[in-house]
């Protein structure tokens, strides 16, 4: 075994504490957030609609920066891209912990988001330098996604008990102090790195992604509200559209393209990124919504609701170490496919739970741990794969399309639960009560209901009021389900029937 000078074994460790303190603040801010969205509702008097763009701008965001971060790191520095990416998020986080109202806290959410995206493509590019192979990377990416599981699986009742405590504010403002201390941490630890091969920003496809992104997501977010046949819906999905044919143009006719597409040839690369959206169109969009069923379908307060989010989140933080040695041992192609297919058994049990006729967290809490645990062997193994297929140097654009993938469909997939919510609590006040024939009151009514507010004089009883809302979860969690089941079943075909065999990484 050779030994490692004591020097270089303290720059690792500052390494990896540096990381992984930033994967804990951005672990937190995606699981601590959504259990205080009833908070919210009630102090800054935020529309369902405003719940959804608090979480959607921090994921848009981060989703814009992503390839210009990437890019970035790769030629100018990842240290300094890195300690840049840490002092930002701390200063929009307490932006966000001052706003005084939901239009100002989206904002403070948008620009937490850039910070939070660029902040975490470094992480993975710092850890693919620093840790470039062998025993060494594994263990480093089982610490990041332990420490990253700690932030997702104590976020809920962190973020409560906060709230409990303090006040909504704190929940955003921890992140000061924490910044600060990783800033310490990177500049003692990390040492500079960058790609030899000086690549320019591509800002054409940077700004048409970004817009294509966000068109469709603000289409569908809106499309809940007016319904698909509004103009300004439909003015935003074509914008999308024409959006995305303009990147897709501009990637192959592009020198210097933001995405490499020579990486989707290999089949460990595309099938893990496949993971990567799969996690995304179930696990983590569904944290936005998961509270609100707890705190407005079956009542629980918000340290109740936080205490029953550790059963979904839990296993994210103990199962890691675990999907990472079932990697390596049987490959990422049988793990990956096999996690997402837990995550869908998970969502359908969560299903069955919500329509029991006394539901609780103990009918969901079997779904939701299974759903973690799919999580759990699914997302570590993911971003070792994705960064492991191609050469160190270029870490950072394999993370920032890995990460692409994961906040574009997470960003859609936040608006598509969403809308799917709303109709399926329609549907129900359709049955139950065909009076109500005026499609704009319908509406305004499940908004109001899926925000736990049952209008004044509408008619609507709590028993039906309840039913809808379990009816509209009820269609969440299938799509969940099926949706993570499908991504499944397509990893599982890319990877390919030579899942076990090595490839041969992506040539520099």
């Amino acid at each position: 075994m050779p030994h490692i000078p004591r020097s270089t074994s303290r720059k690792n460790f500052f390494t990896l504490a540096a990381v992984c303190l930033a994967s804990l603040m951005f672990g937190l801010e995606i699981s601590s957030v959504p259990v205080i969205l009833p908070t919210l509702e009630a102090i800054l008097h935020a529309s369902f609609k405003d719940l959804q763009w608090i979480m959607n701008a921090y994921t848009i965001a981060c989703t814009s920066v992503l390839m210009a971060a990437g890019t970035l790191a790769d030629s100018y520095g990842r240290k300094r891209v890195f300690l840049f990416s840490l002092a930002l998020f701390g200063i929009t986080s307490v932006v966000c912990g001052l706003a005084v109202n939901a239009s100002l806290l989206i904002v403070g959410r948008f620009l937490q988001g850039m910070a939070g995206g660029a902040m975490l493509i470094c992480q993975v590019a710092v850890l693919s330098q620093h840790f470039p192979s062998g025993a060494a990377r594994g263990k480093a990416f089982s610490a990041w996604g332990i420490v990253f599981g700690i932030g997702l699986g104590f976020g809920p009742i962190i973020g409560a008990a906060i709230v409990a405590l303090s006040s909504w504010q704190w929940v955003f403002l921890v992140h000061a102090p924490l910044a600060v201390l990783s800033l310490a941490l990177v500049t003692a630890g990390v040492a500079e790195s960058r790609d030899p091969q000086q690549r320019k920003l591509d800002v054409a496809g940077i700004a048409s992604l970004s817009l294509a992104v966000f068109g469709l997501a603000w289409g569908i977010t809106q499309s809940a509200a007016t319904g698909f046949g509004d103009f300004m819906v439909i003015a935003s999905l074509v914008v999308a559209m024409l959006s995305f044919m303009v990147f897709v143009l501009v990637q192959r006719h592009s020198t210097e393209p933001m995405m490499d597409v020579a990486v989707f040839r290999i089949r460990r690369f595309s099938g893990a990124l496949l993971g990567s959206a799969g996690m995304n169109f179930s696990f983590w969009p569904f944290m936005i919504y998961l509270p609100l069923y707890f705190s407005n379908g079956l009542g629980y307060a918000s340290v109740d609701t936080g205490t029953a989010l550790l059963a979904y989140t839990l296993p994210t933080l103990l199962v890691p170490p675990l999907g990472e040695r079932l990697a390596l041992r049987y490959r990422p192609g049988t793990v990956i496919p096999a996690g997402l297919f837990t995550i869908g058994l998970g969502f359908l049990l969560m299903y069955w739970g919500s329509g029991a006729e006394q539901a609780s967290w103990l009918t969901m809490l079997p779904g939701c741990l299974l759903a973690g645990i799919g999580l759990g062997l699914t997302n570590t193994p993911v971003t070792n794969t994705t960064t492991g297929a191609v050469p160190s140097e270029r870490a950072g654009m394999a993370s920032s399309i890995d990460i692409s993938a994961r906040m574009i469909s997470l960003s859609l997939n936040i608006a598509l639960m969403g809308f799917i919510l709303l109709q399926g609590i329609l549907s129900s006040l359709r049955a139950q009560h065909p009076a109500l024939a005026d499609n704009t009151v319908l509406r305004h009514l499940a908004e109001s209901l899926s925000a736990g507010q049952a209008s004044a004089g509408s008619g609507v009883s709590a028993e039906m009021a309840r039913a809808a809302l379990v009816h509209g979860f009820g269609w969440v969690m299938l799509y969940g389900g099926l949706s993570a089941w499908a991504m499944a079943l397509a990893s599982w075909m890319v990877f390919g029937a030579n899942r076990a065999a090595p490839e041969p990484a992506l040539p520099v």
